[in-house]
């Protein structure tokens, strides 16, 4: 069934022929999901069921293709999404090179700390691949993935994986992903067994059986359903007509007669379902070699190509009127910029998603969000940590590029002469931060530039510079994700730094309404300067952020002035007044001053600007803010006490237990500031046996007596 495995690709190989695939036979997917669920044993498998890998890597023994950084290797677990471009052909269910179906596959991390990968992933993607744990479900990591999802319109097929082991729950599983997301669901498959005896499935579009000797047995046999399943797997299939019935006209009339669709009917209105984005279709089993094959064949079968998703829309940056681009290749290029890596053997490179038009290597291309030219120096297409170069790239492909300097991730790219402005990605706000030194002179330039480039590679880890320690702070998502780019610092670029300990990032904001005067007079001999103003502050709703208004009335202070107050209150808000963390959620206007004629400037104005702002604040009852985390503990029974209690003693708020499978869910929030070293103190408690899912809620009001405290610490004046 399946063609020999062809020999692994050298590091680089040039590519002349013609290489476009009907854009219909394009799929461009990622798998995503809760960490440990089985993404990346899961896309392993594809490879090597596609021809693309000899051998079959595996995560316990560091030997997978698409986790290929030591740091993934060493810990098990995915850190950076990582692209693979492999074939499949629907008819005879086997891999064919530049064959039928063309699917570039984008493994993506389970861990919250490197959420900025997900996301990034989804903005550019047609179709997901949405791995669950078949013992437990919707886990937290889920839910999240799963609304990133839906915030970008990502259509998406369900995989329950693990039902072969122990614990395995198909029924309680799926009903998890109807009641917490809310998704309309239906399986396409029902497993044959359960854990140790699970050696199949039925299909229950076709109603036939297909079964399988061993775990890597990659042959299914065809056979009639067991007697013993034929009322349960009548259940079920009656239950997805139900569900895609209304999303086909044939379909639904045969269904208000009574009558089942047929084959072809069902799989075209399970297609539209997923493709609308208003069904989720599951399939069951694991992700033993044979199962893979039905996993591939869903792939292409109910997953859009670019042509099933609606046209890119944009911004015309001239006129500022929206436009549409076409998926076709004769069509003006555009292009959105996801990732960034800095790759040691090729230099810097940039993933784009092309969703109209063709580039060709040596073509010069607009960047719209920067306003530059840039030329392609090389376009390569990805397989994990392989490159394989090309002379040319079309519409619906996802492909790396060569020699674009100023670009980075989120950015829009388009042809010279048709600019079009694509939505960018958003990312969250870090939590955690750290100060970081070099360990010797020698390190303190490499440093620098380590930082700068792993800066730019990713979105979430921000750096700035403490002016008054004059220490650099690094901040980021989570501990991990900042253990992992210092460990990367050590490895790629010969730098050895000290850290101090994580620190959170608190915010500060005001609880009420209050009014402040700046004035900022300086005469020194000739012109002097002279600055201004009245604001007054009110708080908005938590994560509201910042907002500036003018209210100034009767030319008080001339409009040129007004930008300079404005920026003056940002440099104000971002140091912070209270601790010296930057002030959010907070509304902040002008609505009165003074000036000169000669001596008043921007820069008098701006101090005048900072000087009233921090005047209103400390009349508003200031109040810090600190990010509160949704923990999620899988845990025995007998460790359950013990938890909850150590929990409690966090200042958390336990909100519920579960029980799943052989384990006993834990929910709860807790301040991050009390979580430092939890996962180990988690193991101690249990002897090992539970496990811990911290993930960022939102921000909340800090006790008073521990405010008190930071504030003290902090050296800043008490409010």
């Amino acid at each position: 069934m399946v063609t020999p495995p062809k020999k692994k690709a050298s590091m680089v190989i040039t590519v002349t022929k013609d290489r476009a695939v009907p854009m219909e036979k394009i799929r461009n997917i990622g798998i995503i999901a809760h960490i440990d669920a089985g993404k990346t044993t899961t896309t392993e498998r594809i490879l090597f069921e596609t021809g693309k890998t000899y051998k079959l890597g595996s995560v316990d023994e560091g030997t997978t293709v698409t986790d290929w950084m030591a740091q993934e290797r060493e810990r098990g677990i995915t850190i950076v999404s990582a692209a693979i471009t492999t074939f499949w052909d629907l008819q005879t269910g086997s891999a064919i090179e530049n064959g039928h179906y063309r699917v570039n596959i984008i493994d993506t991390p389970g861990h919250i700390d490197f959420t900025a990968e997900v996301e990034r992933s989804l903005r550019v993607l047609d179709g997901a691949v949405m791995v669950f744990d078949g013992r437990t479900g919707v886990e937290s990591q889920s839910e999240t993935v799963w609304h990133q999802a839906d915030k970008y319109g990502v259509p998406r097929i369900c995989i329950l994986n693990k039902l072969n082991l122990i614990g395995a729950d198909f029924e309680g599983s799926i009903k998890s992903i109807r009641e917490k997301l809310g998704a309309n669901t239906a399986p396409i498959e029902y497993p044959i067994g359960l854990e140790h005896t699970l050696h199949g499935v039925v299909d229950l579009i076709k109603m036939k059986a297909y079964t399988y000797s061993g775990p890597e047995d990659n042959k299914l046999t065809e056979e009639e359903i067991p007697a013993e399943l034929v009322e349960v797997v009548g259940k079920y299939r009656r239950e997805l007509i139900e569900s895609v019935a209304e999303f086909d006209d044939e379909a639904l009339a045969l269904y208000l007669e009574g009558k089942d669709p047929d084959e072809e009917q069902l799989k075209r209105a399970i297609r539209k379902g997923v493709i609308t984005g208003k069904f989720f279709p599951i399939l069951g089993g694991d992700n033993r070699m044979a199962t893979v094959q039905l996993l591939l064949d869903a792939v292409v079968e109910y997953l859009p190509s670019p042509l099933d998703v609606p046209p890119v829309e944009g911004v015309n940056p001239k006129t500022g009127a929206k436009e549409i681009r076409e998926a076709k290749n004769d069509t003006p290029f555009s292009a959105l910029a996801f990732k960034v890596v800095t790759d040691p053997h090729v230099g810097r490179l940039v993933y784009i998603r092309i969703y109209s038009g063709k580039i060709r290597a040596g073509d010069v291309i607009y960047n719209v969000s920067k306003q530059k030219q840039e030329r392609i120096g090389k376009l390569v297409l990805l397989h994990a940590d392989q490159r394989e170069l090309i002379e040319e790239a079309y519409t619906g492909e996802i492909v790396a590029v060569v020699g674009i300097r100023d670009t980075s991730t989120g950015d829009s790219l388009s042809a010279l002469n048709s600019p079009i402005f694509l939505e960018s990605i958003s990312f969250p706000e870090p939590v955690i931060s750290l100060a970081i030194e070099p360990a010797t002179k020698s390190d303190q330039e490499k440093m620098g530039l380590a930082i700068q480039k792993l800066a730019d590679e990713d979105p979430t880890f921000k750096v700035k510079t403490n002016f008054e320690t004059g220490q650099t702070i690094i901040s980021g998502m989570g501990e991990l994700q900042l253990e992992v780019l210092v460990d990367r610092m050590k490895r790629e670029f010969n730098v050895v730094a000290n850290t101090g300990s994580p620190q959170v990032a608190y915010k500060e904001t005001v609880k009420k309404f209050a009014e402040g005067e700046g004035k900022y007079i300086r005469q020194t001999g000739g012109r002097g300067q002279y600055g201004h103003c009245f604001v007054n502050v009110e708080p908005k709703g938590r994560g509201e952020g910042f907002e500036f208004e003018n209210k100034i009335r009767g030319g008080a202070i001339p409009a040129e002035f007004i930008s300079s107050i404005e920026k003056g209150v940002k440099e104000k808000l971002e140091k912070g007044i209270m601790a010296g963390f930057p002030m959010t959620d907070i509304k902040v206007a002008v609505y009165d001053g003074t000036y000169h004629d000669v001596d008043s400037s921007d820069i008098a104005f701006q101090i005048a600007g900072s000087m009233a702002v921090e005047a209103a604040a400390r009349r508003a009852d200031m109040t810090l803010l600190e990010p509160i985390m949704k923990v999620e503990v899988a845990t025995p029974d007998e460790y359950m006490g013990d938890i909850i209690g150590d929990l409690s003693s966090k200042r958390a708020q336990v909100q519920g237990t579960e029980k799943k499978g052989l384990e006993t869910f834990i929910y709860a929030l807790a301040p991050l500031s009390e979580l430092s070293g939890y996962a180990t103190k988690l193991r101690s408690i249990s002897q090992g046996r539970a496990r811990a899912f911290v993930e960022p809620s939102h921000y909340e009001e800090v006790p008073k007596n521990i405010a008190d405290a930071i504030v003290a610490k902090s050296g800043k004046t008490p409010t």
